[in-house]
């Protein structure tokens, strides 16, 4: 890879970053706290919160296999996404590399940051070629996204393409592995040391069911992860959410259960819906959700929104037309969206 000073923003390597009031006194067991302007009253949320979630990180490393100092946590992973263009991407300079169909906070942030976004198409069966992709690469090209598994197709990026093109390209290379928990292949996050010019992504939203407290994990080099803190807001991540996140890690087990019955289901549910009528094609995934081709992707959607019923209609994206994106239910769920399929009358 490019020595990293060559790649980050000339303004952002030369930031002197804001200094919160936490920050000023590590080290230092102290019980009044008269240094941030806070209300002294309603305790314990008129407090700032840590502003680098560090009893979170000391919890998380070692069930993710990274040290502490290799973790971002940020509000959502959109955060650690937006991220990635404000602290390497010049507006109207730099571009990145996609592949496509993928995430499509990757397009919104180049855009709202005023960075070329340049997709590369999958083949028909959504798989990866890092030939095409690095050949879409040039000397203003400052990173590539990946999704593995990849949404919405959910299946996993082939591991030796990804690698090719981790090996041939000299930016950085952001691998999104927010469905790995529901996935067999090894994650890159795994790979840290070997391959310093990557930045891993994760998120509490889907295996570890805390889509509601929005925080998002970015794995990365301690360079990188510096470059992340340097750059982010000074409390990204609020009180209510670090805690929140302490709670659901110490229920690591009861996760670990929810993606086994998680798994089990999907086999199931795709089973039985590759036998509707209405069902043209099911495709395989490495998710915690399925692509559907069915005949009349809108009119099926409209049918099943009537019914209280919500998927997601993926007709307008690419390699897509036709197509439902259903995500795993439980069981009752699952069995409500087969039933209304199985009463559909196209019009």
């Amino acid at each position: 890879m490019k020595p990293l000073q060559q790649l980050v923003r000339p303004n952002i390597w030369a930031l002197k970053p804001y200094s919160s009031a936490r920050d000023e006194y590590k080290g230092v067991t102290a019980s009044v706290f008269l240094d941030a302007n806070e209300n002294p009253y309603n305790a314990p949320y008129n407090r700032y919160p840590d502003p680098l979630q560090e009893e979170v990180k000391a919890l998380l490393a070692p069930i993710k296999g990274v040290r502490p100092e290799q973790i971002f946590l940020g509000n959502g992973s959109d955060e650690a996404i937006d991220l990635v263009f404000r602290i390497f991407c010049e507006p109207r300079v730099d571009n990145v590399v996609a592949i496509a169909p993928t995430y499509g906070m990757y397009k919104v942030c180049a855009d709202i940051n005023d960075v070329a976004y340049r997709p590369v198409l999958l083949d028909e069966g959504f798989r990866l070629d890092a030939g095409k992709v690095l050949a879409a690469t040039d000397h203003r090209t400052k990173a590539i996204f990946l999704c593995s598994p990849n949404n919405p197709s959910g299946n996993d990026l082939e591991r030796g393409e990804v690698v090719k093109l981790i090996e041939g390209f000299d930016g950085i290379v952001v691998i999104d592995e927010a469905y790995s928990d529901f996935s067999v292949q090894k994650p890159f996050r795994e790979e840290l040391d070997a391959y310093p010019h990557i930045i891993v992504l994760n998120t509490f939203s889907k295996a570890w069911g805390s889509a509601a407290i929005r925080l998002g994990m970015a794995f990365a080099s301690e360079e990188i992860i510096e470059l992340y803190n340097k750059v982010k807001y000074p409390y990204n991540v609020n009180q209510l959410t670090q805690q929140q996140a302490l709670e659901i890690l110490r229920k690591r087990f009861d996760v670990d259960k929810w993606v086994k019955m998680i798994l089990r289901e999907r086999q199931q549910v795709m089973s039985a819906f590759a036998e509707l009528p209405v069902c043209e094609k099911v495709y395989p995934t490495d998710a915690n959700f399925f692509l559907a081709r069915v005949k009349g992707a809108d009119t099926v959607y409209a049918y099943l929104v009537r019914k209280g019923i919500i998927v997601r209609n993926r007709s307008r994206v690419e390699l897509c037309g036709d197509c439902l994106r259903v995500t795993v239910g439980t069981p009752q769920e699952d069995n409500s969206l087969l039933a209304a399929l199985r009463s559909y009358k196209p019009e």
